[in-house]
């Protein structure tokens, strides 16, 4: 059984730059983290791999820093990686960024079933999940929160729906995307990372991929755009009350009714 993770390097800090004429962030040259929810993603994949037997691979789009991520991956457990990188990527919105990882996924062959967290820290949008098994044509299921059953030629899981819990078969090859409470995420191997620190990491762009019209990719290959991107105002006004408690708790409630809170 062949597994791939696909997984995202996001910043790791509030303090971020915006380019001004594309509305994209600036990534280079700060502090980034793997995204909290991929954490979750690579947990699941492992664990299959441990109960049932399975190859682990992960992927990422970023620049060429977001290899510390695969590398992070690979002391949780994880057999291979990739890292999708070309400069002709950058700027892209959901639906370019799933087709480039849709060929990158392409590019490394074979697989049975791709786990994606349900979201990312920076985009919040949970799209690219669902639009990449679009582009690859092969079903998908989101909001997963339970592994039922791995089987020989399918899977069996707990999809959170908004007031219910359905359970659902899907045949391979497919896709899921996992919740945060599927399960709690091992910390790295300082073992592993010893034993991998000099496993190399394959870097494919778009001279790697089927598709070579740049027309395809990062902003060419987007059809939507940020019109306007600003950090929001912090408020740090306050005010000092004193007196009986019966009367602040009337102007506390009072102080809420004003603001629109209540």
């Amino acid at each position: 059984m062949n597994i791939i993770v696909c997984i995202k390097q996001v910043p790791g800090t509030s303090e971020v730059e915006v380019d001004q004429e594309t509305g994209v962030l600036k990534r280079e040259g700060i502090d980034s983290k793997m995204n909290p929810y991929d954490l979750f993603a690579i947990e699941t994949a492992v664990k299959i791999k441990e109960e049932n037997g399975a190859k682990v691979s992960v992927v990422s789009m970023g620049p060429p820093q977001a290899a510390e991520i695969i590398r992070e991956a690979y002391m949780m457990g994880v057999d291979e990686g990739a890292l999708i990188s070309d400069r002709v990527f950058a700027g892209a919105d959901v639906l370019a960024t799933s087709y480039t990882i849709s060929q990158g996924i392409k590019k490394l062959g074979d697989y049975d079933l791709l786990i994606c967290g349900k979201q990312t820290t920076d985009g919040d949008t949970a799209q690219v999940g669902p639009e990449l098994a679009e582009f690859l044509g092969i079903p998908h299921i989101a909001n997963v929160k339970q592994i039922v059953e791995v089987k020989e030629h399918s899977i069996i899981v707990d999809m959170d729906m908004p007031h219910a819990v359905q359970t659902v078969e899907v045949s391979y090859p497919c896709l899921i995307t996992v919740e945060k409470d599927i399960n709690q995420p091992r910390l790295p191997s300082f073992k592993r990372k010893l034993s991998t620190k000099d496993k190399q990491i394959p870097m494919y762009g778009l001279k790697d991929f089927a598709d070579q019209d740049e027309k395809n990719y990062g902003i060419n290959g987007s059809p939507t755009r940020v019109l306007r991107i600003f950090s929001p105002e912090a408020n740090h006004d306050r005010e000092m009350w004193k007196d009986k408690p019966g009367v602040l708790v009337d102007r506390l409630a009072g102080k809420l009714k004003e603001l629109k809170y209540v």
